[in-house]
């Protein structure tokens, strides 16, 4: 992309992954610099916007700022102060992990504002944000999954953790509904401990995910595109310890492998490619996302676990390291999703907004 845009890049949030999308920002914008004027916006724990000053973000300080959700506003970055205008960005770019950033919530305020923005739109995003919704989609396009429940609200009494244990049996791993970067995640290998692990996701969220465990590889594609998305070589996480939780991803003291790619042979890489591929369109993402699989051990059976609408693009995040093992580096990576995002807004700019007969 030769053109040198002005990135609003929106990194924070309200939301227990909120270090880890501070982390995600400051290396995109790196990534961005060079070739783009960048913006940095956090948003802080409370929800309030912080305009700073230079290419790269913090995790504190900055103007205090507001978009108005009109088009003929043109996406502006006004001061809380005075209204007055600090900032009219050429494309919104969210770093947003988890509720309040990757759930539709900052996708519905940048389409009010007819602003041209990275990612998947308000739809795609709420669904896979929400494991339910996002699960149901999966099975209604034929997609391979474990076995799993959703429990609305903590169950009273033994019963219904009785249920669970019978239907599914253990091992079982029990998720926040609405979560990503494994907060809130368990892994309940005895019954004893499905209570605590029940009270830890409902701390997190009003809904819950059970899901049978499958001893499995963990393996991972990185897909982009708008209508014609494609996917990257897959990558397979070792992790350090019994599954790929926060700790093992984030630590500094983290001894978890990344294999790019993945040593899969050639029919079940294409497998799971063509698998990406679809789990993105089932959920109707657009931009960029990353798929997670299961790929069971005894059988090779590649089992979609997740779709993540805003993957971590931390220094080590698979996202960028398998577009940059299938050809793609990493600059022009972002150059590549800038461009989508400015295509999308294009096509919804053309799209009828007034009947007329």
């Amino acid at each position: 992309m030769a053109e040198r845009l002005k990135v609003a890049l929106l990194f924070g949030g309200r939301s227990g992954e909120h270090e880890v999308s501070v982390r995600s920002a400051v290396s995109v914008a790196s990534g961005l610099a060079g070739r783009h004027d960048v913006q940095p916006v956090l948003i802080d724990h409370d929800g309030d916007w912080w305009l700073q000053k230079g290419p790269e973000p913090r995790p504190e300080g900055g103007e205090a700022v507001f978009v108005v959700p009109s088009p003929r506003d043109g996406g502006r970055l006004r001061r809380t102060g005075d209204a007055r205008a600090a900032a009219r960005p050429d494309v919104y770019f969210p770093v947003l992990h988890g509720t309040f950033g990757e759930d539709g919530t900052i996708q519905g305020l940048l389409e009010l504002a007819a602003v041209a923005y990275v990612g998947s739109g308000v739809a795609a995003s709420a669904a896979a944000m929400d494991k339910e919704l996002m699960k149901a989609l999966f099975a209604a396009a034929g997609l391979p999954q474990t076995a799993y429940r959703v429990l609305r609200g903590r169950p009273e009494g033994k019963e219904r953790e009785r249920e669970l244990l019978e239907e599914l049996a253990l091992p079982l791993f029990v998720k926040p509904a609405n979560l990503g970067s494994s907060v809130g995640v368990s892994k309940v290998r005895r019954a004893e401990e499905l209570q605590p692990a029940l009270d830890l996701a409902f701390s997190y969220d009003r809904k819950v995910v059970v899901e049978a465990g499958v001893d499995a590889r963990e393996i991972e594609v990185a897909v982009l595109g708008n209508e014609r998305p494609e996917a990257s070589l897959p990558g397979e996480i070792i992790p350090d310890r019994e599954f790929y939780d926060y700790e093992s991803k984030y630590s500094a003291e983290s001894r978890t492998q990344l294999r790019i790619p993945a040593t899969l042979g050639e029919p079940l890489t294409s497998q799971v490619r063509d698998l990406g591929v679809r789990a993105f369109q089932a959920v109707d993402a657009s931009g960029y996302g990353r798929v997670d699989f299961l790929v069971e051990r005894s059988t090779s059976r590649a089992l979609v676990n997740e779709i993540n609408t805003i993957p971590g693009f931390t220094s080590i995040s698979m996202f960028p390291k398998m577009w940059e093992a299938t050809g793609l580096p990493y600059a022009d990576l972002l150059d590549q999703l800038l461009r989508l995002g400015l295509d999308r807004q294009a096509a919804r700019a053309r799209l009828r907004t007034r009947y007329s007969p």
